[in-house]
């Protein structure tokens, strides 16, 4: 496993990698679903137990499953531009067309999540699903992890795929990523008019009415994973545990699943929410209705399948108002030196994104000059925490807590972030990482990737007011951190981080195989003396 190498001090442009990243969801206006009922579809669920959701009856629809025709590209949007086969994978499409149910609220809606809602009506739909699975059935591990693609961008990107890649294709997870969202189906603002404008020969004939459906989608999707009705997304593979994940806008989606809509469809045996807001999305899927959710939203305790809450540097300040005590069924992690978009989601996405995308994807345009993005350890913390949530939502231990995290009050030597979970990059640091950056002049975005601040006490790096500018008083690189004088020697250094990365391991933060690359790495580094 390489480390991120250090950027040249240049322009950075991110491009629809930092588009994702917004908490927004900037669609176009969503078409109006049929009068409401009045009849509840959900009720307060009994407490939670240890036995999983996936012992009780699914709700959901059964969708129809097809097969897309070829288009003119010959690729799904979105394909990865890796080779999966050379990891054992296979990758896939599918259409997924069905009637989809609308929900609206039911009673009072509250901070403690425990939302009830009501169908207000119901729409025909056609989307897609993008399958990647082990191609031998023996690989399989049984757990598939279900990621509603997030349109920030306009476009539909997984981010989450990428935060978690390595731990999905080494363990054998099958992963599928759903156009839950009308934007990604029907197009918005980029020049890409989504799947239906980029490929007119293959997704044409898709159908989505709004995202007042969004939700339902969402769990036929699940439904048709579990029991297909027509060709087997999975190839017939045995789903024995069923993971629903979302990122950033998606995350503020899936708090609004986890609440309002999981005690109705029952399709879902856990939950992955990963930089979610204070505020849940609507349950309308408009926008401007986000005003009038409960501020904060926080995840109902009372459900029998369990929900993972990470968040990074980013996230932390607009969401710390939303914490809550860890129960038997919501655990939280905010995590130390991370940003919400990061090197390694960059390095990993922007192949895939540039394969469909093109010149087309929307950019964040970091200003020229600007610090490199964070290289933080937010893929370390989101493999553990993949396989602690496979573990759990299968009856296994509740994940380890975490302690909140301090943005403001930062380590005055290293200039790092307070409290959190902190992984050896932290904990044995060589470089200010951050989850936040100087955005002046820069696209929207391009705070969403936070910053490092290398320490190497010369005129070319960077200072800690991101400033970039070694001609300005307050660049004082002897206030830095010296790399030889905090690790003597090489030797010191990797023993260093072979203990901390030790620790972190034991604390069930950390996996042994990520362990194992971050001591290689510091072994094949020239830090220390």
């Amino acid at each position: 496993m390489r480390l991120p190498a250090r950027l040249s001090r240049r322009s950075v442009t991110a491009t629809a990698l930092g588009a994702l990243l917004c908490g927004a969801v900037l669609g176009p206006p969503l078409a109006t679903p049929a009068a409401a009922s009045a009849a509840p579809v959900s009720a307060t669920p009994a407490a939670a137990s240890a036995t999983p959701v996936a012992e009780a009856a699914a709700s959901a629809a059964s969708p129809t499953v097809t097969v897309p025709p070829t288009g003119t590209r010959g690729f799904p949007f979105l394909a990865a531009a890796e080779d999966l086969g050379s990891f054992g994978y296979t990758e896939s499409e599918f259409f997924l067309s069905g009637t989809a149910t609308s929900y609206a609220k039911y009673g009072l809606w509250t901070s403690d999540g425990r939302w009830n809602v009501r169908a207000s009506g119901t729409a025909p739909y056609k989307t897609r699903l993008l399958v990647r699975r082990p191609a031998d059935p023996a690989k399989f591990n049984g757990t598939v992890v279900v990621e509603w693609l997030n349109v920030s961008g306009q476009i539909d990107l997984s981010p989450d795929y990428w935060f978690e890649r390595d731990e999905l294709l080494r363990q054998g997870y099958a992963w599928v990523g759903v156009s839950a969202q009308a934007v990604g189906v029907n197009g918005g603002l980029g020049e890409i008019k989504g799947l239906k404008g980029w490929d007119p020969a293959r997704y044409g004939s898709l159908v989505h009415p709004g995202d007042a459906v969004a939700y339902d989608i969402f769990s036929q999707a699940g439904q048709a994973l579990r029991a297909p009705n027509g060709p087997a997304p999975l190839g017939g593979l045995p789903v024995r545990t069923l993971l629903a994940d979302g990122e950033s806008q998606s995350a503020g989606f899936m708090t609004t699943y986890v609440n309002a809509v999981q005690p109705v469809s029952k399709v879902y045996d856990g939950f992955m929410v990963h930089s979610n807001s204070a505020v849940a999305a609507p349950i309308s899927g408009v926008l401007a209705d986000t005003l009038l959710m409960p501020n904060p939203s926080r995840i109902r305790t009372d459900l029998p399948v369990p929900t993972f809450v990470v968040l990074t540097e980013t996230d932390v300040p607009g969401a710390a108002i939303a914490r809550q005590p860890d129960t038997d069924s919501v655990v939280h992690w905010e995590l130390a030196g991370t940003a919400h978009g990061d090197q390694w989601a960059f390095d990993l996405g922007e192949p895939t994104v540039q394969k469909s995308a093109g010149s087309a994807a929307p950019s964040a345009d970091c200003a020229a000059g600007s610090a490199p993005f964070n290289d933080g350890p937010g893929h370390w913390a989101m493999n553990a925490a993949l396989r602690h949530l496979a573990g759990w939502a299968r009856g296994g231990p509740r994940p380890p807590s975490g302690q909140p995290l301090s943005t403001v009050l930062r380590d005055p030597a290293t200039g790092l972030a307070t409290g959190g979970v902190r992984l050896p990059d932290v904990t044995v640091p060589t470089r200010t990482l951050t989850g936040s950056r100087d955005t002046t002049g820069s696209g929207v975005f391009c705070g969403l990737y936070g910053a490092r601040d290398p320490w190497n006490g010369d005129a070319d790096a960077w200072d800690r007011h991101d400033d970039g500018d070694p001609s300005d008083p307050s660049f004082p690189p002897t206030a830095e951190p010296v790399l030889s004088r905090l690790y003597p020697t090489h030797a010191d250094y990797v023993g260093k981080v072979r203990t901390a990365a030790q620790r972190s391991v034991d604390a069930g933060y950390l996996l042994a195989e990520d362990a194992t690359a971050i001591v290689a790495a510091a072994q094949a580094s020239d830090i220390g003396g």
